[in-house]
C-alpha cells in the first residue's frame, strides 16, 4: 500500500480534498502503519509540515519508504528530509514548487542526492520531454522509476468519473477535476509509458526497462 496523503500540503494538494488533509503527526502516522497490518510500503509526506521530519524517521525505523511529494518544501528543507531518511520523490516535478535559479526548491535536492529514487509520470501531459531528459541525465537511469499515477478511468476512455468525493472529466485521455481543472492523476498504463519512452523520448531500451522493473524492485526490496 502506498499512502499518498493525507499528510500533504494544502498548497500542493492536486486532486485531494483539502478538508481531509492534516499535518504528519508521528502518532497519526504510526496509527496508519499499524492499521495496514504490515502492508504499508510507502507514505508520501509534505515533510516541511509540523511533525514531518519525525514522521520520516518513524517510517524509516519501521521499514516503510518515506516519499517526498505534494510538498511546498524549500531546497534546504528537502535536504533535511532526505538526511532524515526520505528516499523517494513522488512524481517528480508534479505537485511541488518548480525549479528556480534562486530558490531551487525540492526538485534540485531530489535530483542531486544518490539516495533518492525519482518517480516520473511519462504520459506526455504531466511532463515535457525536456523535463524527462533532465531527470534521466541528472539522476541517472538507475534512479528513475516510471509510475502511472492512474485513476479508475485508466483503460475505460473519456467521460465523467469520481476520484473519491471529487468529480473528474477525462477528455482525450487527460483527467482533470471538473471543479478547478487540476490534473487528477492519469489514465496512463505502463506499457504506454514504455512505448513513449522508447519511440518519442528516444531513451535506450535498457533504461526504459530498468525504470519499469529493476529500479522499482530494488526500491521495494523485491529484487529477488
Amino acid at each position: 500500500i502506498h499512502f499518498e496523503g493525507p499528510f500533504i500540503s494544502p498548497c500542493r494538494k492536486g486532486a485531494h480534498s483539502e478538508e481531509l488533509l492534516r499535518d504528519p503527526d508521528p502518532a497519526d502516522v504510526r496509527k496508519l502503519i499499524d492499521a495496514a497490518r504490515g502492508h504499508a510500503t510507502m507514505v508520501t509526506l509534505a515533510t516541511e509540515l509540523p511533525g514531518g521530519l519525525d514522521s520520516v524517521r518513524l517510517l524509516a525505523e519501521h521499514g516503510v519508504i518515506a516519499a517526498i511529494g505534494h510538498t511546498d518544501a524549500t531546497y534546504e528543507q528537502t535536504v533535511e528530509a532526505i538526511d532524515a531518511g526520505a528516499t523517494v520523490a513522488t512524481h517528480l516535478f508534479n505537485a511541488m514548487p518548480p525549479l528556480g535559479h534562486r530558490e531551487p526548491g525540492p526538485i534540485a535536492a531530489l535530483l542531486e542526492d544518490e539516495r533518492v529514487t525519482v518517480e516520473l509520470i511519462n504520459d506526455g501531459t504531466h511532463l515535457h520531454p525536456a523535463a524527462l531528459e533532465l531527470a534521466f541525465r541528472h539522476a541517472g537511469a538507475d534512479r528513475v522509476a516510471f509510475i502511472t499515477d492512474a485513476m479508475d478511468a485508466a483503460g475505460f476512455g473519456d467521460g465523467r468519473y469520481m476520484l473519491g468525493p471529487l468529480e473528474v472529466e477525462v477528455a482525450d485521455g487527460v483527467a482533470r477535476l471538473v471543479e478547478g481543472g487540476s490534473i487528477a492523476g492519469s489514465t496512463l498504463t505502463l506499457d504506454r509509458a514504455f512505448k513513449r519512452a522508447v519511440t518519442i523520448d528516444r531513451l535506450p531500451v535498457e533504461d526504459a526497462v530498468a525504470a519499469l522493473s529493476v529500479n522499482p524492485a530494488k526500491l521495494l526490496g523485491r529484487y529477488d
